[in-house]
């Protein structure tokens, strides 16, 4: 795996609105021979279109990305609203919105794919066959599991089930603590995480728990510097 970690490589690919929204998702893309990464036009479920980020080269492509850390240029540190609608730059760093990545999970079966990068340019994957999030009203409850990949499981064996904490939203199952706010993220947190994607980002000395972390691959010490995280259908 290559990681495109700088934001001039995303912007040299494809930034194109194909077909206006026609499309369910990347995998529909690129099942309609569209094979250029880049950011395109879709609508899963017949309501308002939105603008997402395909993948289409790692693992057999026809990938819609949801989450990015690559720079520490976007702070992730934010409030409910943000992370309900979305916010930074489809190109670079971003988090694609929670309403959004309920409308692309919440037909049928989906797979996760998790890929990390550290300081040393070493790489992990991991990968979910079961996949979705629930809508609004019981906060974005994640569905994951059925992992392989080479990062170990920091995410189905201690997160799924759970509903989406911010700094604002504690949702949470540790009493008396908001984790987001402890460990200066927002996440489908227990009591509190195995994985902390996104936290805060560290290009050096990072604070224990409080950084991108992956437990099973890297722990709570070390700070990654790459995250992508990404949805494509199973049929």
């Amino acid at each position: 795996m290559k990681l495109h970690n700088t934001t001039a490589s995303l912007k040299a690919k494809f930034t194109i609105d194909e077909g206006e929204g026609s499309y369910d998702d990347c995998k529909s893309l690129f099942e309609d021979g569209i094979t250029n990464s880049g950011v395109y036009t879709v609508n899963p479920d017949g309501g308002t279109p939105f603008k997402v980020y395909c993948d289409m080269e790692t693992h057999g492509g026809g990938w819609t990305v949801f989450q990015r850390r690559q720079d520490g240029s976007v702070d992730f540190y934010r409030y409910w609203t943000d992370y309900e609608n979305g916010f930074g730059d489809l190109t670079g760093e971003f988090w694609l919105g929670l309403s959004k990545i309920h409308r692309l999970t919440k037909e049928g079966s989906n797979t996760l794919r998790v890929d990390l990068g550290d300081f040393d340019n070493n790489t992990a994957y991991a990968n979910y066959s079961t996949f979705s999030v629930s809508d609004g009203s019981t906060e974005y409850i994640l569905t994951v599991g059925g992992y392989s990949g080479t990062a170990g499981d920091s995410l189905g064996s201690y997160h799924n089930g759970r509903r989406f904490t911010t700094r604002d939203n504690d949702n949470d199952l540790r009493s008396g603590i908001n984790c987001a706010q402890q460990w200066a993220g927002a996440w489908w947190y227990n009591s509190c995480h195995y994985s902390n994607l996104n936290g805060r980002y560290y290009k050096a000395s990072p604070e224990y728990g409080k950084g991108i972390n992956w437990r099973t691959w890297t722990g709570y010490d070390i700070s990654l510097k790459f995250s992508e995280m990404k949805t494509r259908r199973n049929n």
